[in-house]
């Protein structure tokens, strides 16, 4: 038998597998940035045009709720470069020690960087999509035969904001009993806006499993998207640069209730929402209403801090560009970024 051709073969492949080794460059460092599922399509830009510059990192991008995301470092324990989700209050509640700043924080600062605002988003399909107005949305919104999604508020901000919004509408518009029509009336037993001392408390249920059709819980805002698309619901709580980005329709909501306005600051605070998941008793399970900001940190424990922080800066310098389809850059004196710390 000749096994010359065989020997040739042999010896051809290891030569290219030398080759390849050879030629291939420095391995990559592997930054992992977890942010809240509205930031993704932004990210995705800004993943691309960073890695262009610097070749040498490699940017993983995984997107969750914004409470999701933080428990991914505080309760599973991953390690993780970057932190960003959509409700700035967050990162002292959660990554930072019940007793303050010091050793053992999970973070101890964070940075605000963008702004955003609820708004109704719907497709041309959605019941009542021909009549629906900026005057009339929460009627429509309160027929039985219209379906609502919003996210899990354990799990997403913007679950808490629509509930928050809900409640912030029923005394905006003098309407009693808009809150249960589209949204409490779901559950059983019902979930109550109560109006206490000046303020609306809602307690929510540990299990947020609505009892009526009318109303559809996902674990985040953008997986209402593919629901909605398919008529699974009529309209869904979302931020406006969602449903910009994702070519929705939707419905602009007054300042004074769409927690996007920092001069109603004082009324969104009217509003209070209990989690009622048992966990959340130790990191403030009382959500109370506030302009929607944006913030980003890095973890203590992160692995790359030095490349986490030039990413930072980077998705800092984006967003004061800002584009459509992106949240608002956060309003602070131009080049200048407020950094706050445990101690503040």
């Amino acid at each position: 038998m000749n096994r010359s051709p065989v020997l040739a073969v042999l010896i051809l492949a290891v030569l290219a597998a030398s080759a390849g080794c050879a030629d291939a460059g420095p391995e990559r460092t592997i930054l992992m940035v977890i942010p809240a599922g509205s930031l993704l399509v932004p990210l995705e830009d800004i993943e691309a045009a960073f890695e262009s510059q610097h070749p040498d990192i490699d940017v993983r991008v995984e997107g969750h709720g914004s409470i999701q995301a933080i428990r991914q470092v505080t309760d599973l324990g991953r390690e993780v470069d970057v932190v960003l989700v959509a409700d700035a209050s967050l990162i002292p509640d959660m990554m930072y020690l019940p007793m303050g700043a010091g050793e053992g924080n999970y973070t101890d600062w964070y940075i605000p960087f963008a702004e955003n605002e609820v708004v109704i988003a719907y497709t041309g399909r959605s019941a009542g999509a021909g009549e629906i107005t900026a005057e009339n949305w929460y009627r429509v919104l309160s027929r039985p035969d219209v379906r609502v999604g919003f996210s899990n508020p354990m799990l997403d901000a913007c679950g808490y904001r629509a509930i928050m919004v809900t409640a912030l509408a029923e005394e905006y518009y003098g309407e009693p009993g808009l809150f249960e029509a589209i949204i409490g009336g779901s559950f059983k037993p019902p979930i109550a806006a109560v109006w206490t001392d000046g303020a609306t408390t809602i307690a929510l249920p540990e299990l947020m499993r609505p009892a009526a059709e009318k109303v559809a819980i996902r674990d985040g805002s953008i997986y209402l998207l593919s629901l909605l698309d398919a008529g699974g619901i009529d309209y869904a709580f979302e931020y406006r640069s969602v449903a910009e980005e994702h070519g929705l329709r939707w419905i602009d909501l007054p300042p004074a209730i769409n927690l996007g306005s920092p001069e109603h600051a004082d009324d969104y605070r009217k509003v209070r929402v209990n989690l009622g998941f048992q966990r959340f008793r130790s990191i403030g399970s009382e959500r109370i209403g506030q302009p929607i900001v944006y913030a980003m940190t890095i973890p203590a424990n992160a692995p790359h801090p030095a490349e986490a922080r030039i990413f930072v800066d980077f998705i800092l310098d984006a967003f004061r560009e800002g584009r459509a389809g992106w949240p608002d850059p956060v309003r602070q004196d131009p080049g200048t970024a407020t950094v706050y710390h445990a101690t503040d």
